[in-house]
């Protein structure tokens, strides 16, 4: 049995396993979960991921979830280059930091300011109180900057809202990013998130899965 990954490219996490492995030339099968309709919690995703989550691989007889885990495997497995994730102690333990850090802070705000312009209005038919809309933003906002000053230094859409914007320094990464990665492989991840407004406008926000998804995601995104 060849090498298997689980995912939805809806999922910022789901995306970067997916533009690695392309990237590096690794032989997988695409299995696809549909996180807007419950896919995750079926009995036989399960057995791949007893946490009901994605990204997520099976090699053989070996299942292993969380996207930072994932990359780590593959990089070993499938002797990425160096510049992926270095053998250099000190340069590693740099990239260990910000894998650490972005998970509850640039990512998890990302995806809350995602989930306030986009899904949750969609699930509820509600809008998000401009407080907590704000308040979000402001957070992200922090984060970026706390990136741009720590992490990025000297080194260098979906929902209508750039957070990069006036910040020439991270939009020329981010430009940097998307040449290195290519363009076409990056426009492929992004393709579904890129629509978020067709997907969304499909959605049954009266469907016994839909509503379930909308009580998760209030509690989680607070």
């Amino acid at each position: 049995m060849g090498l298997e990954l689980y995912l939805d490219l809806l999922s910022q996490p789901c995306r970067a396993v997916y533009i690695f492995a392309k990237k590096n030339n690794i032989v997988f099968e695409f299995k696809f979960i549909d996180l807007l309709a419950g896919q995750q919690f079926s009995e036989e995703f399960g057995k791949v991921n007893a946490l009901r989550l994605v990204p997520a691989i099976k090699d053989g007889d070996f299942t292993l979830g969380e996207s930072v885990a994932i990359l780590k495997y593959l990089a070993f497995k499938y002797q990425a280059p160096d510049h992926w994730y270095p053998a250099d102690l000190q340069k590693r333990a740099r990239v260990d930091e910000y894998l650490a850090w972005q998970h509850t802070t640039i990512r998890y705000q990302a995806a809350r300011i995602f989930k306030f312009r986009s899904l949750l209005p969609a699930l509820t038919g509600k809008p998000i109180p401009k407080d907590r809309m704000d308040e979000a933003l402001e957070d992200l906002r922090k984060s970026i900057q706390i990136f741009e000053d720590k992490f990025l230094q000297d080194k260098p859409l979906s929902t209508g809202f750039d957070p990069l914007e006036g910040r020439p320094k991270l939009i020329e990464w981010r430009e940097r990013v998307k040449g290195d990665v290519g363009k076409e492989l990056f426009d492929e991840a992004h393709e579904k998130v890129m629509k978020n407004k067709e997907f969304l406008k499909a959605l049954d926000r009266n469907s016994p899965t839909m509503q379930k998804l909308a009580q998760k995601q209030q509690k989680i995104y607070k």
